[in-house]
């Protein structure tokens, strides 16, 4: 259930902090709450889908462990990104 390439694009787009950045901590939590989001409908939807649950388990872990590295190395950074998001902590 990943993004399609068009709304990834978008999403790069509005967290990236230079030109070229694709893989910046802010972009890859942007990217997995997207993805989660999308995935927290399926699995509304479709409740016996133990697969997909499990997808969104280890998605959801790895977007915690971006965020604690965030917060260790610049907690600027990490609260303007988890308000933008909307993410509480």
């Amino acid at each position: 259930m990943a993004l399609k390439t068009d709304s990834k694009q978008k999403v790069i787009e509005d967290y990236k902090l230079h030109p070229a950045d694709t893989g910046s901590a802010e972009v890859q939590v942007a990217v997995l709450t997207e993805e989660i989001n999308k995935l927290v409908k399926h699995l509304k939807k479709h409740k016996k889908d133990d697969h997909s649950r499990r997808g969104l388990l280890m998605m959801v872990s790895k977007r915690k462990r971006l965020l604690d590295y965030l917060s260790r190395e610049n907690e600027k950074r990490y609260k303007n990104l988890i308000k933008k998001l909307g993410l509480k902590r």
